[in-house]
């Protein structure tokens, strides 16, 4: 059987810990020695900081996503829109006037109108 030894902590702090150790371990002695195991098989200090949390990759990847949002918007209404317009008036299509085909020239005679009339005088008959 091994032997007990006594550590003196806070009272703030044993509680704490007295708390964390009955809700993951038999013991309080286990608990200890897997804190203390999962600090060194891991090479991290309790002191560093293990970097980003969820709640701010979550507000980063929102922040990119309205970015990407706007970009998309943005192209939606300079390029694919006016775009779109194009294509559609290039497909409508309107019945083109009937216009006979001209196989060949028809040559209509004017009627020549006549430029210069001689006078008629009541007083010049014959």
């Amino acid at each position: 059987m091994d032997s007990f030894t006594g550590i003196r902590f806070k009272k703030e702090t044993a509680k704490r810990f007295q708390k964390f150790s009955r809700t993951h371990f038999k013991s309080h002695t286990e608990a200890m020695a897997a804190i203390l195991d999962f600090f060194f098989y891991n090479e991290i200090s309790p002191k560093e900081n293990l970097g980003p949390t969820g709640r701010t990759i979550e507000a980063k990847l929102l922040k990119r996503i309205n970015a990407v949002i706007a970009i998309l918007r943005d192209v939606e209404k300079t390029q694919t829109k006016p775009t779109a317009a194009v294509m559609q008036s290039l497909f409508e299509t309107e019945e083109p006037s009937k216009k006979p085909l001209i196989v060949e020239k028809k040559f209509v005679e004017e009627k020549k109108k006549v430029r210069f009339r001689e006078k008629q005088n009541p007083t010049n008959q014959f």
